[in-house]
Order: structure tokens, then C-alpha cells, then sequence
């Protein structure tokens, strides 16, 4: 594991990047192809067939089909360390709003979160390393993955024998465009996403005229109820020193003014970054949900079910120190900050944890850096510049493609074995 230790120098990094001018046209070409057509969770067929093709082309020995729509790719060139680079390419079902010429042309479903930003940054880099290859040695692997966006994709290519196809890697490096100015790179080590639990729950009333409540046990009341009194559970069950987050994000009930309905859904989200925080949310939601039914009388016990599930990422703190030391040197001091940690969730650490390997992963700005000052002058960015999961989120294609490129390039190089030439 010696050659793990070992330092690109910025001579290496410029001779790869010295071809970027050459494929920007067609990275952006890309981009937009891949926003124009989004696909949903596990049925991302179109876009795993462009990127297993272009990964072909590269000349790597590519797998498809891995966790159902995954793909990943293996370039061994020598002995040295073996890289895991990540990218994920599903989107979300958002109607786009963004007015752009390239915007989706699939009906409520839009690349709101930029994963098409990941595939086409990720496709670059990979196309510098292998035609820099006379300047590492080590062994490239590169995942594509599918269903980010319900915490089931990354968990799906390991039980597929992802390890088993492309080796246990010696790290894992991924990275996310986010509502940052173009130009910047943020890393925080250590719990640096919060995991998530989102849970569906059903209440049980009974139904009646709209015009006799008396007849009726009313589980629109019994929402509600459940609604406000869990506004109190991080308020006034979660010590202040924790960091804890509960969403309701949908309350669905009846169809008709004059109807009293027999049921109520609840759609719950949930954030935190330690085992008893999230245990004891868990447990005040449970409580909190099926003694407002007990009040109201409910004939029957609410449902529970969970939805999806993310663990915390956890940015090994070692990794970060390397990964952004190359990161300083090649793009400058003030162009990389640590953002402190995020209540947004990931499962880009899966691959981590199933291969024992420490994590890097980072975020880089896609938002145009004069719209951003403006923004931020006027003390309006949190309402005007779009965030991730936006209608309008819509990434300036360059230079924020580059900046991907680049960062992924200077990281993977940060851990491979430079070669002398």
C-alpha cells in the first residue's frame, strides 16, 4: 500500500488536462442530451446504454446491468492502487420549469438534482485518464449508478457483486454540483450527510356525510393533530447540541367537500447523523402517530411503513486532507472551503462501507458567480438562486462541467501511482 502514499505532481495534472478543450464541445453535448431525456429510478436503460457505450469506446471492460440498470467499468494499467470513481444518473419526477432549450422532454420527470452533470463530468475525466494513462499506474474503476434518488441503487450494485466484478477498491471518490459558485469545491470530513428515513403513514378513522361528523371518527382532524404535535418532536425531545430534521412533505385525505373520508396518509422525512438521535425520533414518531389515533378514537391502529433509507456518509477524515490538498494546488486556496455539515442525504458511502475502503466526496458549484454575488448581496440567494430537487435547478454548463472534470481528474490522480515519462 505504499504507492497509496505517493504525490501527483501539477506537471501530471496539466499534461491530462491539457485535452479538455478538446472534448468540452462534447461533454456539453452530453449534458444536454442526457437533461433532455431523464429517466426515473431503476429505468434508466437509455442512459446506462449511452454511457456504456462511451465507456467502450474508451477501451475499458465494461458491466451492465448491475444492481438492474448500473453500470461499471475496470481500466487496469499496472500494478499500483485500485480507484473507485463514482457518478449517479437517475432523475426526479419534477416538472421542469426551468424554460431552457435543452429542458426535458419527458413529462414530470426532470434531472432537477444534476446527476446528468455527474455522468457527463465523470465520462470526461475518465477520458483524460485513460489517454494520460503513460502517466499513472494502478487499476481505474469507474461506477455509474442507479436509483440515487431512493437510497436503493448503490446497495443494489453490492448485492449484485459489484466487488466481485470490478475488485475491492482502496478508495472510493465521488462528487455533486450543487447552488455553490462555479469555480468552488466544499468538503467537510467526517458525518458530513445526514441519513434519512422516510416513512408513509396510514391512519385509520371512519367515514361518513360530511354533514354528520358525529357518525364519523375523522382522520383529516386525526392528520392534523399528528402534524402539529409532531412539530415538537426536535423542538422539545432532541437535545440542543444535536442536529435532527422532521418533514411532513405530503398529508393526502378525501376527495369530496362534503365527504368525510375513511383514511389519512402521512408522508414523513427524516434527518439525523447519530444512532440515539435517529432511535429516539423514530421512537417519538411511533408514539406521537399512534396516540393521536388512540385520542381520536380510531377503531384501529395506524401503519408505519418505511419508505427508503440512507445511512450518514461519513468523509474519512484522512482522505479529505489528501484529496483537497491536490485540490488547493491545482485550483487555489479561496477557490476550495469546507460547507460544514449538510442535512442532505446520500448513498454514495455505500460503496465505502460494503468495500471497507474510506470516502472522499465532495461538492462543486454550478451557479453562474456574478448571479450568485448579486444573490447574495441583496440577501436573497436562498430564494433566488435554485437549489437541487428545484423545478428551475439548471446548472451553467460551463465552466461547471469543467470544474467536475478537473476535480475528479486531480482526485483520482491524487491516489494513483504517477509514472515517470
Amino acid at each position: 500500500m505504499s504507492d497509496m502514499h505517493s504525490t501527483p505532481d501539477i506537471t501530471t495534472l496539466g499534461a491530462l488536462l491539457a485535452r479538455l478543450p478538446q472534448t468540452r464541445d462534447d461533454l456539453a453535448d452530453l449534458y444536454r442530451d442526457l437533461h433532455t431525456h431523464p429517466e426515473l429510478p431503476f429505468a434508466e436503460t437509455r442512459t446506462a446504454g449511452l454511457v456504456a457505450t462511451r465507456l467502450r469506446d474508451l477501451g475499458l471492460e465494461v458491466t451492465t446491468g448491475l444492481g438492474g440498470t448500473g453500470v461499471a467499468a475496470v481500466l487496469a494499467n499496472g500494478p499500483g492502487p485500485r480507484i473507485l470513481l463514482r457518478a449517479d444518473f437517475d432523475a426526479l419526477p419534477v416538472q421542469e420549469q426551468t424554460g431552457l432549450p435543452y429542458a426535458s422532454t419527458t413529462e414530470g420527470v426532470m434531472h432537477a438534482c444534476g446527476h446528468d452533470m455527474h455522468v457527463a463530468c465523470l465520462l470526461g475525466a475518465l477520458d483524460l485518464l485513460v489517454a494520460g494513462r503513460a502517466h499513472w499506474a494502478g487499476t481505474l474503476t469507474a461506477v455509474f449508478q442507479p436509483a440515487e434518488e431512493i437510497g436503493g441503487g448503490a446497495q443494489a450494485m453490492v448485492d449484485d457483486g459489484l466487488f466481485d466484478r470490478i475488485g475491492t477498491p482502496d478508495v472510493v471518490l465521488g462528487q455533486h454540483v450543487a447552488p455553490l459558485p462555479a469555480g468552488l469545491i466544499g468538503c467537510d470530513p467526517g458525518p458530513a450527510l445526514a441519513a434519512t428515513d422516510a416513512l408513509k403513514v396510514t391512519l385509520y378513522g371512519k367515514g361518513a356525510h360530511g354533514s354528520r361528523p358525529e357518525a364519523a371518527i375523522d382522520p383529516v382532524v386525526m392528520a392534523a393533530a399528528t402534524v402539529m404535535r409532531l412539530q415538537t418532536v426536535v423542538s422539545r425531545e432532541i437535545a440542543g447540541g444535536e442536529t435532527a430534521v422532521l418533514t411532513v412533505g405530503a398529508l393526502n385525505a378525501g376527495t369530496k367537500d362534503n365527504i368525510i373520508p375513511g383514511t389519512a396518509e402521512l408522508k414523513l422525512n427524516i434527518r439525523t447523523y447519530t444512532g440515539p438521535v435517529r432511535a429516539a425520533v423514530l421512537a417519538a414518531v411511533k408514539r406521537i402517530v399512534e396516540g393521536e389515533a388512540a385520542v381520536a378514537g380510531a377503531t384501529r391502529a395506524p401503519d408505519i411503513e418505511p419508505i427508503d433509507t440512507y445511512p450518514v456518509l461519513v468523509n474519512d477524515e484522512d482522505a479529505v486532507a489528501r484529496t483537497l490538498a491536490a485540490f488547493r494546488r491545482h485550483f487555489g486556496e479561496e477557490s476550495v472551503l469546507d460547507p460544514g455539515r449538510a442535512t442532505g442525504s446520500e448513498d454514495c458511502g455505500i460503496f465505502a462501507t460494503a468495500s471497507g475502503a474510506p470516502l472522499c466526496y465532495w461538492f462543486f458549484g454550478g451557479i453562474d458567480p456574478d448571479t450568485y454575488r448579486k444573490a447574495q448581496t441583496a440577501g436573497t440567494a436562498d430564494r433566488d438562486i435554485p437549489s437541487n430537487h428545484s423545478p428551475h435547478f439548471a446548472p451553467l454548463i460551463e465552466p461547471t462541467i469543467s470544474i467536475g472534470v478537473e476535480a475528479m481528474t486531480a482526485a483520482a490522480l491524487t491516489w494513483l501511482t504517477p509514472r515517470q515519462t
